[in-house]
């Protein structure tokens, strides 16, 4: 399975800050973003990507964040896994967010398997 690093998600408690910061202080992009139904971000920053989930009150212990890797085939990337005894959990596409699925690591940190799709409609 080859991998790289997709995109990158953390969760902020004031998306407009959190935006004023990476966009007009970092100088990243802000990308087109599909409605989850939810408030974030998607942001450009030179070829990788960062994911902004707002997150009311207290941030939660790990939340949302999360790393993204790029596949080039989700299925045979979870098929692959699976043969080695990792537990892997496709979620339904979401249009504009490729096709996913997520797994831990030991120490319970989210990992994102991401197979793009297209643009966001």
């Amino acid at each position: 399975m080859k991998v790289a690093v997709h995109h990158v998600a953390l969760d902020v408690d004031d998306l407009e800050a959190a935006l004023a910061f990476y966009v007009d202080g970092m100088g990243f992009t802000e990308l087109r973003r599909p409605d989850f139904g939810f408030p974030g971000a998607w942001l450009d920053m030179g070829g990788h990507q960062l994911h902004l989930v707002e997150v009311a009150g207290p941030l939660p212990p790990n939340g949302g964040r999360h790393f993204a890797l790029h596949v080039e085939d989700r299925d045979a990337a979870i098929e692959e896994l699976r043969a080695k005894g990792i537990k892997v959990d496709p979620i339904p596409e979401v249009p504009g967010a490729g096709r996913q699925a997520f797994l831990v690591d030991p120490a319970g940190n989210l990992i994102e398997l991401n197979q793009p799709t297209g643009p966001v409609p």
